[in-house]
């Protein structure tokens, strides 16, 4: 029983308007893997970074139950980094620099150890990649999500479309399902996604929430309203993390457990984006996310008389 992680693991620069980071981890997979981490264990990661990637921080997702097999260190070579700067909503931000570096000629080669997983997270990458990973499983796992981006439904959209027909769970933006779907109406860019292949559909709406589709049925979940909000850029792949450890911690795969997994992923990102990169996920406890997701609960239970 695994749970298979394949992503970027990263350096971020963030500008934002409550602060300021030169350099710190980031990467899809890092946040993935360490909101799984609080769930289920092993983790097994799949992904490349240079031999300037710290070594602490190496050390602290193995402590977490990170499996590293199929971590690619090269020598001599730079990590990926991406520099980002958000607007004053926090929901849109610009790209100012991207360096693939060691990314650029990135072969996921899985370990014969991996090759069987349960479950398996497809973070953010090139569609072929993504692709190529699906093919060395030895059998079908119980469940794989996707996560994709405007720009591979820009530059690769044949590709994304031929890897929907290999996923169960597609998660995505809303900007993004208006994209892929061609419908404005999310209720209907929902039907016309899971008619490309996923049975299963989230799509993130940011401090909107996330909305859980599968077939006709139709799970919302709020964002939490929080004081301090530093940095989204990990939300959605701590949503993700977080969403699909637990799962794999109750081994229940059904929408209706699907439902308490998008409370738990909310739960998760609502840490994150308290402090800039990984750091508020690293200090986190799991008492504090038993209270989060009771929070939750409370800001959507209602007694209501329908006489």
């Amino acid at each position: 029983m695994s749970l298979l992680v394949v992503g970027t693991v990263a350096f971020d620069a963030i500008e934002t308007p409550f602060g300021k980071t030169d350099r710190i981890v980031g990467g899809a997979a890092t946040y993935i893997s360490l909101a799984a981490s609080f769930f289920y264990k092993p983790v097994n990661l799949v992904s490349v970074v240079g031999d300037d990637f710290p070594a602490e921080m190496l050390a602290d997702l193995a402590k977490r139950g990170v499996n590293q097999d199929g971590l690619q260190i090269r020598k001599g070579e730079k990590s990926f980094f991406w520099s980002g700067k958000y607007g004053t909503d926090l929901n849109s931000r610009t790209t100012l620099e991207t360096q693939l570096n060691v990314v650029a000629d990135f072969d996921p080669v899985l370990p014969e150890s991996y090759r069987k997983p349960e479950y398996l997270m497809l973070g953010n990458l090139v569609p072929d990649l993504q692709f190529k990973v699906i093919e060395q499983l030895k059998h079908k796992p119980r469940l794989i999500v996707m996560d994709t981006m405007n720009l591979w439904l820009d530059i690769a959209r044949e590709a994304v479309l031929r890897n929907l027909r290999h996923v169960d769970l597609l998660m995505v933006n809303d900007e993004e399902a208006r994209q892929l779907s061609g419908e404005y109406s999310l209720v209907k860019a929902a039907k016309v996604i899971m008619g490309m292949g996923p049975d299963f559909l989230i799509i993130k709406k940011g401090e909107h929430g996330a909305l859980l589709f599968h077939g006709t049925e139709v799970f919302f979940a709020p964002a939490l309203p929080l004081e301090e909000v530093f940095d989204p850029t990990g939300a959605g792949d701590t949503f993700a993390g977080g969403f699909l450890g637990y799962l794999a911690g109750t081994r229940d795969v059904t929408y209706e457990n699907m439902k308490s997994a998008v409370i738990y992923g909310s739960a998760m990102a609502s840490f994150v984006v308290e402090k800039f990169g990984p750091e508020r996920l690293l200090a986190v406890k799991k008492e504090e996310i038993r209270n989060r997701c009771r929070s939750f609960l409370e800001l959507v239970q209602v007694d209501i008389n329908l006489g």
